[in-house]
């Protein structure tokens, strides 16, 4: 292909790609699968990787990712982002109006509502109809430059539409996790064994300033943008809002003008309730005079614009009876408690169960059988007891004994040093645990085996054809038969789903065996690191610490899931199926002999660099990474943060320890 040819395919795949990008986040309809637009972004990726110099600056490839930032840098703000006053009542939203009115003399006004939605405040700034920077809110003054991580997210144009637009402008929008993205990131952490995240706003805010890319990618974030700033963009709020959705920003529909405060009043009332039913949390709404001129007259405190005020909803919470509490084990045997309620309407749902966390948050409440409990929804999506209403506590009420033995098989239950939560150690006996462990392995992320579900998984446990995962590779047509449902042709499709899901990179089989706290990106990172189920079978802890991502307690968990009899049985039978345990990642291709076979370890944390980044360039530039520190050794490649064992142990031997500046002479041929 010559790069005219290349570059013309080029503008075609991102055309495509902007097209469908635009139908899902601005019109909430889709014309292709999501496979048919991953393989759209794969072959425009391949045509840049192999024409780089035909990389446009707004291509639809940055969405994936890839960057690592080890440090933000702190940027001022053009324009400063101050923080609004809040108002929880109708009396004092009057009286703020009386003030705004005082303050333009008598002058007629109107105003504009928008929701105000429980994300992290972003700055976008676009040059030549390109954005060039995305800035967090920080101290209002000045904020991280987290751009990288902005142009991952869909629905932040990284070029406007149209032609009308300013040379240039900034927006501000809020960045948010969609309730059912947070949901699922749950499911997930509660999946591989780790504590659930705490509400979808903190996570939000945590997820942008990631140090990979990649991560934030896969995290789902989506942007609503709500102000436009700049040179003459506009004579009002809502002018500027009708600017943003002409040149391809999602802005939230929810907005309305308002001729006067009682108007805004009757907009809060009605999105009191109706905003349950939204992608994503918010806390209030916020109301600001729509003419921009006005805006400025009325001018600004210390500390907030006089023109603007947000009125907050008061936290939706309702008093009901907790009837019993109930015991769930998952799939990695951790025991959660859930408070059983006399039922109660809240924030748009009828609400009969709870969250209950661990036994800690029983006894920190003192919570009691018969207690009338306190419970919100708010920003954690999933119901919640905040507290006890102790004014109609009865006498006879008992406290609340945590139960000592699994509720599923009644093994007594375990309690690891440092953790809040009881186990169920009874791993190859105890049903929801199996059959948890076999739904983990078929999902989506892992095996992919779209022909099983949970309640096939249910029923073939029941009948004894599956104990765990590797049980699904010996199944029959009679087998499969034997189900409630199944016919010849759907037996037919599970077992070729199954058959197919041999085929399946190690990456995602070695997340599918269920490795407590090995989640997708650990488990991909393992497999590179390694190359084989084997290695990492026979690594020592010190070897697992070295691998990307992984950390003490990771290391502990792969070490120990290794070293179990049930493990090891369970990965001999999955590789008698015909499951691929080794990696088909290539070697990276060699570039030069500049390094003249030395060897190196590298340890550390590096300011221009990953590790995995780093072996890839010793490698190909003919040089070894090795594990160990040895006489042997040519170099110590050391970063911030290295283990002071390895450099007593570099010193004592006399191997030369070179910083990062040091690697990058090598490099270009320099001795040391």
């Amino acid at each position: 292909m010559t790069p005219a040819q290349a570059l013309k395919e080029i503008q075609e795949l991102t055309s495509k790609i902007n097209y469908h990008n635009d139908l899902y986040y601005q019109k909430n309809t889709t014309e292709i699968s999501d496979q048919e637009f991953d393989l759209l972004l794969k072959k425009l990726e391949h045509l840049e990787k192999e024409f780089p110099e035909l990389k446009q600056p707004d291509s639809p490839s940055q969405r994936v990712g890839g960057t690592i930032t080890k440090e933000f840098a702190n940027v001022y703000h053009k324009y400063p982002m101050l923080s609004l006053g809040n108002t929880y009542s109708q009396e004092e939203l009057e009286d703020w109006d009386a003030r705004v009115a005082k303050g333009l003399e008598g002058d007629a006004y109107e105003y504009f509502c928008e929701l105000k939605f429980d994300g992290v405040s972003m700055s976008l700034t676009y040059e030549n109809g390109l954005l060039v920077r995305g800035v967090t809110r920080g101290d209002g003054v000045r904020g991280d430059d987290v751009t990288n991580n902005i142009r991952t997210i869909r629905s932040i144009p990284l070029k406007v539409k149209g032609t009308n637009a300013p040379a240039s402008f900034e927006v501000r929008g809020e960045v948010f996790l969609p309730k059912d993205v947070f949901l699922q990131l749950n499911k997930e952490r509660e999946d591989i064994g780790e504590e659930r995240y705490a509400n979808a706003r903190n996570t939000a805010s945590g997820t942008v300033k990631m140090q990979d890319s990649t991560e934030v990618a896969r995290r789902k974030l989506d942007c609503y943008a709500y102000s436009l700033l700049g040179e003459d963009v506009a004579d009002t709020h809502e002018e500027s809002i009708q600017k943003l959705e002409a040149w391809g920003f999602n802005v939230s529909p929810t907005y309305r003008k308002c001729k006067n405060i009682q108007e805004v009043i009757k907009y809060i009332t009605e999105w009191d309730t109706k905003r349950q039913d939204l992608p994503l949390e918010t806390d209030g709404v916020v109301i600001k005079v729509n003419s921009l001129e006005q805006q400025e007259r009325l001018g600004f405190t210390a500390k907030s614009p006089r023109w603007a005020i947000a009125y907050k909803y008061k936290a939706q919470s309702i008093s009901t009876r907790l009837n019993g509490v109930t015991y769930q084990v998952g799939r990695t045997g951790a025991v959660t408690p859930v408070a059983e309620l006399e039922p109660v309407f809240l924030a748009g749902t009828t609400v009969k169960r709870a969250s209950l966390h661990n036994a800690n948050q029983i006894a920190q409440l003192d919570l009691r059988i018969g207690d009338y409990v306190f419970v919100e929804k708010g920003g954690e999506i999933i119901p919640k007891v905040t507290g006890v209403d102790l004014e109609k506590r009865k006498e006879d009420v008992q406290p609340i004994q945590y139960i000592a033995n699994c509720p599923v098989c009644n093994t007594p239950l375990i309690r690891f040093e440092g953790e809040a939560a009881f186990y169920c150690p009874n791993i190859t006996g105890c049903a929801p645990q199996i059959r948890g462990r076999v739904e983990h392995f078929i999902q989506r992320k892992a095996m992919d085996i779209d022909s099983l579900g949970e309640q096939t998984i249910k029923q073939l446990y029941e009948l004894g054809l599956v104990k765990s995962p590797a049980d699904l590779y010996s199944l029959t047509r009679e087998d499969v038969l034997r189900l409630e449902g199944f016919k010849d042709k759907s037996a037919k499709n599970l077992l070729d789903g199954i058959s197919k899901s041999k085929e399946t990179p190690f990456e995602s089989v070695l997340f599918a065996i269920g490795i407590r706290y090995v989640g997708k990106t650990v488990a991909e990172k393992l497999a590179r690191y390694f190359k084989s189920i084997d290695k990492i079978a026979e690594a020592s802890l010190e070897d697992l610490l070295k691998a990307p991502e992984v950390g003490e307690k990771i290391a502990q968990s792969v070490y120990q899931f290794f070293r179990n009899e049930d493990s090891q049985l369970e990965i001999s039978r999955l590789k008698a199926a015909g499951l691929q345990f080794e990696s088909t990642a290539k070697e990276p291709e060699k570039l030069s002999d500049v390094l003249g076979n030395k060897s190196f370890v590298i340890s550390g944390v590096f300011e221009r660099y990953e590790r995995e980044q780093l072996q890839e360039i010793i490698v190909q530039n003919g040089g070894r990474v090795v594990s160990s520190v040895s006489g042997k050794l040519d170099y110590l490649l050391a970063g911030d943060n290295m283990g002071p064992s390895k450099r007593e142990k570099a010193e004592k031997l006399g191997v030369k320890i070179i910083s990062e500046q040091d690697f990058e002479k090598l490099l270009t041929g320099h001795t040391l």
